[in-house]
């Protein structure tokens, strides 16, 4: 069975069901998030003891907010429209996204999901082949560099992706060069006023980038280019933690299948779906060695 004819096996009530969203398991589940980022960001500030040892986890925690951008770009984490707009803005800000101009990269990459000629994910930034490669992409360092030159190029009106259209390209530039004055205005404040910013937010969020690039290699790394949902995205078997602070996004064949579907309602799609899931893996831990490995047998080092 393929993702269409899954899809289509589905009782209507079955599918009105999975498609509910909801205020309150969105709000609760930021409520979780967010307050994490709070509490632990207020313990780094206060310097409590061992509090460096604290830094990597709020730099997960607040990059994991690409994972509810991405849900936003989808309208599902909440029931009120302005609430997915809204939160959606704020997390762009957050880990250095313009809002509006990932929504119609990702739709682009859904459209086209691990297709090497058009899908925007994979377009110029194939998945790492060699040891070297590897190292390179986990350390986040080439995230950070192709995010500051996006949002220069998209503020100062240059090449802003095939996948906009010409209807938003204004207000995906005046999104970007908002984001880009955010960002100078909170470098200088860092630099000549208090340095606190950089401690409970720049130096975490780079020291969290390289667990967010493991997470992400797992959706579609190593998995099958062609256009079965079912095939093409992994659903990686995993503990509760993760899948909180990525809005369950490990089931991620389950997502692409049935990207309407809201974050709460993934495990009670994924008990639909689970005997008909033809890539999935048991852990991260298991990926990244499986993938390792397959690295070394082809014999690529840089």
């Amino acid at each position: 069975m393929n993702h269409k004819e899954f899809l289509g096996s589905l009782p209507t009530q079955t599918r009105q069901a999975l498609l509910q969203k909801s205020d309150r398991a969105g709000l609760l589940h930021l409520v979780g998030h967010w307050g994490a980022i709070i509490l632990v960001g207020g313990l780094i500030a206060l310097e409590v003891p061992y509090w460096g040892l604290l830094l990597p986890i709020q730099g997960v925690l607040l990059i994991f907010n690409f994972t509810l951008l991405h849900e936003c770009t989808h309208k599902t984490p909440f029931k009120t429209g302005w609430l997915n707009e809204v939160v959606g803005w704020i997390t762009g800000f957050v880990v250095g996204l313009p809002f509006l101009w990932f929504r119609y990269f990702h739709l682009a990459h859904h459209k086209h999901t691990n297709d090497p000629k058009n899908d925007p994910e994979l377009v110029g930034h194939p998945k790492p082949d060699s040891w070297g490669r590897y190292v390179w992409h986990v350390s986040g360092l080439p995230v950070w560099a192709a995010q500051i030159r996006g949002l220069i190029r998209i503020a100062s009106g240059r090449d802003q992706g095939w996948f906009i259209p010409k209807s938003a390209r204004i207000r995906v530039r005046v999104e970007s060069i908002i984001i880009v004055i955010f960002y100078v205005v909170t470098i200088l404040y860092s630099l000549t006023i208090s340095t606190m910013v950089i401690k409970v937010w720049i130096i975490p969020a780079i020291l969290g980038q390289p667990f967010l690039r493991l997470y992400l290699l797992a959706e579609h790394g190593r998995c099958p280019q062609v256009a079965d949902m079912l095939q093409n995205s992994r659903t990686v078997f995993t503990n509760w933690a993760v899948k909180f602070v990525a809005w369950n996004m490990p089931f991620h064949a389950e997502h692409h299948k049935y990207p309407s579907v809201p974050f709460w309602r993934l495990p009670a799609l994924h008990s639909l779906m689970q005997d008909h899931l033809k890539t999935t893996e048991t852990g991260y831990a298991r990926f990244h060695s499986t993938y390792v490995t397959q690295l070394s047998k082809v014999g690529k080092f840089d």
